[in-house]
């Protein structure tokens, strides 16, 4: 009874949460005693899975999952775990992920246990799980009773660990057919040409502080400085100053990024509802009383206006970026 991960890939390069759940799936397996298999599908990227824990990587490759389609991607995993037996599939906690992860867990009549934040506690037949909940404002320990399950993982909560080993892709068809389909996707909307926001390491963000959007060019060249995302409070979208894919928050983007910069926002709960999962929070703000300090872990009283060029021009020196 195999423990399948499902390797995620956009335009022919998996991301990065995608190494991360392989490791994931590994080690899971190895402490249920079984192997690891990854799956992509459609088009998948070039890295060997091998190297990052998968024991066999199945690729589905039919024309019908060259395009995303959660309820075509679900079918197509539940083919994939039925024929090798997979007792657990793990998902990583991405747009996709969340879409398909509920049709599978039916699909396969399994429990499912969303965001994740660590490996389970497994002792015998119990299977305990730590996720977040109330929007990531606290952490439930669930025991999962069904000897089948799907499972999330929140991005950034798992090391990448890196091998030697190498597996060889095994093509395999799931035989959906588009009589099997009930739901067409008729366009997608993708940012390109940046940093990708749910994917980055490190995330400079800012809100109302920064005045107007004229002066978000003081955001960027920290971010471009760092190699960063950049982000927005829920505010400065709705005034259009940013777009709405970079807003994070409870009614936005959950993030969870090792790194996450915050100038000119006052730390509003359901804010901090989509920020407050990072491993490291630095907040910048003119006001000392603000919200925002008390979930922070660094903290600078001072105008973003006079810190944000200084952090920029440091970053470069420590960089020799001239």
């Amino acid at each position: 009874m195999a423990v399948l991960v499902f390797a995620e890939s956009d335009n022919g390069v998996y991301k990065k949460s995608s190494f991360e759940i392989v490791s994931y799936g590994k080690t899971l397996a190895t402490s249920l005693g079984t192997s690891c298999i990854a799956v992509s599908i459609g088009n998948a990227g070039t890295e060997n899975l091998g190297n990052y824990g998968a024991d066999k990587h199945i690729h589905v490759s039919d024309a019908s999952v060259q395009n995303f389609n959660p309820q075509v991607y679900a079918k197509a995993l539940n083919k994939v775990a039925t024929d090798n037996g997979a007792h657990t599939i793990v998902i990583s906690q991405t747009y996709s992920g969340k879409s398909i992860a509920p049709l599978l867990a039916i699909k396969q009549n399994a429990a499912l246990a969303t965001g994740l934040v660590s490996l389970p506690e497994i002792e015998g037949d119990r299977f305990r799980v730590k996720k977040t909940c109330f929007s990531s404002k606290a952490i439930a320990h669930v025991s999962l009773t069904n000897p089948k399950r799907v499972i999330t993982l929140i991005p950034n909560s798992y090391q990448i660990n890196i091998t030697d080993s190498e597996v060889a892709k095994e093509d395999f068809s799931c035989g959906i057919s588009e009589s099997d389909v009930n739901t067409t996707i008729t366009a997608t909307n993708k940012v390109t040409g940046k940093v990708v926001l749910t994917e980055a390491e490190l995330v400079v963000s800012a809100g109302r502080g920064l005045k107007g959007p004229v002066n978000w060019n003081l955001v960027e060249d920290l971010a471009d400085a760092l190699g960063a995302a950049t982000a927005c409070s829920k505010p400065v979208s709705d005034m259009e100053w940013r777009p709405h894919s970079e807003h994070v928050g409870q009614t936005g983007i959950t993030i969870k990024p090792n790194l996450y910069m915050a100038f000119g926002i006052s730390g509003a709960i359901q804010h901090l509802a989509g920020v407050g999962s990072s491993k490291v929070i630095c907040v910048i703000n003119t006001d000392p009383e603000a919200p925002f300090f008390k979930a922070a872990d660094y903290g600078i009283v001072g105008d973003a206006f006079e810190v944000l060029p200084k952090l920029t021009k440091r970053v470069k020196e420590i960089k020799g970026v001239a």
